[in-house]
């Protein structure tokens, strides 16, 4: 099946870049995926998968959860405010925190239900007014007013802009990592993780590679 597929190349991209395969996480992209193909990745032994709508997402993980042991929830996709507490309950990981109103209603909710998951910080690599996220010389002072709300951010994200190189990217989100301390980095996507593999991902995003082209009617 296409997981096999994926699983390999991820294996060879990082034997490429002299990497261990084993520190590298495939998320799983299964917003708006038809229920039998995402049970069938499951039943291949995927656990790692992101969403891009909180919605979505409570609608069809609870029952998978009981079902399969060992699943990771990523959010993947812009995060609404108000949607903060439902995040916070649902995803073992937030890949999309992009402005201080979301950090602080992220702190408080962290603080509230007690868990925390897992911070990346979305960087806007191409400076794109349209686009959400840090702009890369606003970071370190966005990083340390996440600090002083409690937050712990361990990595960064980014999307690199539509019909560009996205190297140039992924080299700029894993300096600006190196120079926060921060270890991780999600950046890839089914076109691209190859390439952001041999640029240091440790995240990849891989939706339509996996499940096939999404149907959105």
């Amino acid at each position: 099946m296409e997981l096999d597929d994926i699983r390999n190349r991820v294996a060879s991209a990082a034997r490429q870049a002299g990497r261990d395969a084993g520190e590298i996480t495939l998320i799983a992209v299964s917003k708006v995926q038809p229920d039998d193909r995402v049970v069938a990745v499951l039943d291949a032994g995927q656990r790692v998968f992101g969403e891009n709508y909180v919605q979505e997402a409570q609608g069809k993980w609870p029952a998978w959860r009981d079902r399969y042991d060992g699943v990771a929830l990523h959010m993947i996709g812009p995060l609404q405010s108000n949607k903060a507490r439902a995040a916070v309950g649902l995803f073992d990981a937030i890949h999309t925190l992009d402005r201080m109103s979301l950090a602080k209603k992220l702190a408080a909710q962290i603080t509230e239900q007690g868990r925390a998951p897992q911070l990346f910080v979305q960087v806007n690599t191409g400076d794109e007014p349209q686009k959400a996220g840090i702009l890369a010389d606003e970071l370190p002072g966005f990083l340390a007013a996440c600090r002083d709300l409690g937050l712990s951010p361990e990595g960064l994200m980014c999307i690199p802009p539509e019909g560009e190189d996205p190297v140039p990217h992924f080299r700029l989100l894993r300096r600006l990592a190196g120079e926060n301390g921060l270890p991780l980095l999600s950046m890839g996507m089914s076109a691209d993780f190859e390439a952001a593999i041999a640029e240091g991902a440790t995240h990849i995003r891989v939706g339509s590679a996996i499940f096939g082209a999404r149907d959105y009617g």
